[in-house]
């Protein structure tokens, strides 16, 4: 199975239960063809670093998973399709990548 993270910008207009019923579909997208989810995290409202679609700030995600089959393509034409996403990244992680992310999330929790 590959590793993935996939982090994306919703847009700012958006209210509080559409975010959460956006984040939930995409979840469900991924869990529905085979992902594994590791972690899912909202990283809130921030400024970004230049206007995008004349916004200055947008809701930042991070989702982090494992999956067998081909299902970063049709993911990513979602994300495409979907006026709601200003940007997304998705990135496969190697084995350097996944330890620090494990490192990351338990520093998380001990904050917590």
């Amino acid at each position: 199975m590959n590793h993935y993270e996939a982090v994306f910008i919703l847009n700012p207009v958006l209210s509080e239960t559409q975010i959460k019923e956006t984040v939930q579909k995409y979840e469900d997208f991924l869990v529905s063809n085979g992902a594994k989810m590791i972690s899912k995290e909202d990283w809130g409202l921030k400024k970004l670093a230049y206007p995008i679609q004349n916004k200055k700030s947008g809701f930042y995600h991070l989702f982090e998973f494992q999956v067998a089959g081909e299902v970063i393509t049709p993911l990513e034409l979602e994300f495409r399709r979907d006026e709601r996403f200003m940007r997304y990244l998705t990135v496969k992680l190697d084995k350097h990548a996944v330890a620090w992310a494990e490192r990351r999330r338990a520093k998380l929790k001990q904050k917590a």
